[in-house]
């Protein structure tokens, strides 16, 4: 009994889940459509504020973060790239049979930029999508 037990905290660490965020709506191109700013200049940048994707399924985990990533642009509406990371931090999670979530770590490039962004997303829980500071929603 004793060697089960968990490195998970058994308290969430994350501060913008909102189960009450709508489902996202898809542009015709298959992205996310995303309307509104974050004024927060933690979410997405910080693991306690990520940006909580949520998925229906476990059979392609990495649709919906696709969705949300190709929805944004660079800061003057650069295309932009972006390659995954690493999964860290795990945090409590009723969705999953493991009863643990973990985020996945995105660097953002685009033409002209100086250092990569970091984005935590989050495939587990829901929250309102927003568009981080400091990047843009890319024009359709």
């Amino acid at each position: 009994m004793f060697l089960s037990s968990s490195c998970i905290s058994t308290k969430s660490t994350l501060r913008n889940v909102n189960d009450n965020a709508p489902i996202p709506k898809l542009s015709k191109e298959n992205t996310f459509i995303i309307t509104e700013y974050s004024k927060d200049k933690k979410y997405g940048y910080n693991k306690d504020y990520p940006i909580n994707i949520f998925y229906y399924n476990t059979n392609n985990e990495q649709l919906n973060e696709e969705r949300f990533l190709n929805a944004l642009a660079g800061p003057k509406g650069e295309k932009i790239t972006y390659t995954k990371l690493e999964s860290c931090c795990p945090f409590p999670s009723k969705r999953t049979a493991m009863g643990a979530g973990f985020l996945d770590v995105f660097e953002i490039r685009w033409e002209g930029q100086k250092k990569p962004v970091i984005l935590y997303l989050n495939i587990y829980e829901k929250g309102f999508l927003l568009c981080p500071m400091g990047l843009t929603i890319k024009k359709l």
